[in-house]
């Protein structure tokens, strides 16, 4: 269902506008990046090899990368959630991991459609390669099979199990650190809340990168709208990796064709009164993204609220765009992502979150 309203008139915003303005890295391989991809998004291709084409990618791994198996340890296991179904996890540690680690809590991207473990693969292998850090991927089931609020529903079952097992998984129980890109940076935002919301302890810091906050059918209902810009969706609307049409594609594939207006799937909807009390935020957003407004208008919303909100921005470019691993801005990204895992792990655990 298209949710987008376009405006032969529209004009960008004077805020965030300008960061659609294209990086010229990126416009040299704009095209042929969008060839690569036509086949993935063709009409015609059924779910499970659109499911498929996109969980056999081969990751992007930048030249520094550690290197699986020397420089980080990889191992799999299952878990059991609600229902009695078991969840696999795939964890990444550095072979001289030190005791009682800041566990970082992975839920990957992929419109919570497609993606796999290692959908930020380079991600989880340099956080991964830190002494002080233990990452467990969740790979949550993914609609249209299972949609909201199974991925939520998952990932929370998940995030108890460790913290139950934190002794096993060589972590500290209260230094949890969750990540999460596009999808997996809404379901990151969603359990920050719901743990503050039912006092699970332990989460000293959220990594929110492109994050999905609302659903485009709903900006009209965003508290204080009126402080934000919420247009990329009709400014970015054609835009390379995800645009407009392929976003709406994945909120069908989790909500539905009717979906209804609720802020534990888009967190965006809180009054800035119930973002009170959550763990410091990295925001990053892509100038060139349909989502780039509103992970601004989420930072702006969380800092609002009182939170501590480090917000990045980066002119120009599309959507994941660290697959793009000899840009000079996707060197920032890293530094810039390894840093804020790096900070909050080393820091003295939080102390216990009392429940609102």
């Amino acid at each position: 269902m298209d949710y987008t309203v376009l405006d032969p008139n529209f004009k960008p915003g004077p805020k965030n506008g300008h960061l659609s303005g294209k990086d010229p890295n990126y416009a040299a391989v704009e095209q042929v990046t969008e060839d690569a991809l036509r086949p993935m998004w063709g009409g015609d291709v059924p779910m499970d090899k659109f499911k498929e084409a996109w969980a056999t990618a081969p990751p992007a791994i930048p030249d520094n990368c550690p290197v699986a198996g020397k420089d980080v340890l990889l191992s799999k296991t299952k878990v059991p959630v609600r229902d009695g179904t078991t969840i696999e996890i795939k964890i990444y540690k550095s072979p001289k991991v030190q005791p009682n680690a800041a566990l970082v809590f992975r839920m990957h991207g992929g419109g919570w459609t497609v993606g796999a473990h290692e959908t930020e693969e380079a991600e989880n292998l340099y956080f991964g390669a830190i002494p002080n850090v233990v990452v467990v991927s969740v790979d949550y089931r993914m609609a249209p099979e299972y949609p909201f609020p199974y991925p939520v529903d998952d990932s929370w079952d998940v995030l108890k199990w460790c913290k139950s097992n934190s002794s096993a998984l060589g972590v500290h129980p209260e230094k949890i650190i969750l990540a999460g890109n596009s999808g997996g940076g809404n379901l990151a935002a969603c359990i920050a809340i719901k743990a503050r919301n039912e006092g699970l302890s332990g989460i000293v810091a959220q990594s929110l990168v492109f994050p999905v906050t609302c659903h485009p059918k709903y900006f009209s209902q965003v508290p204080s709208k009126e402080d934000y810009e919420l247009l990329s969706y009709i400014q970015n609307y054609n835009a390379g990796i995800v645009n407009s049409y392929r976003m709406e594609f994945f909120w069908d594939c989790y909500l539905g064709t009717d979906p209804k207006p609720d802020p534990r799937h888009s967190p965006l909807l809180h009054q800035v009164h119930d973002l009170k009390g959550l763990p410091p935020a990295l925001v990053q957003a892509a100038g060139l993204d349909p989502l780039r407004d509103e992970a601004i208008a989420y930072a702006a919303a969380l800092e609002a609220a009182g939170n501590t909100v480090d917000l990045a921005t980066y002119q120009g470019l599309p959507h994941c765009f660290y697959m793009f691993t000899g840009f000079q801005k996707t060197a920032e990204y890293f530094e810039r992502t390894i840093a804020f895992v790096k900070k909050h792990a080393d820091a003295e655990p939080g102390q216990p979150r009392s429940k609102l």
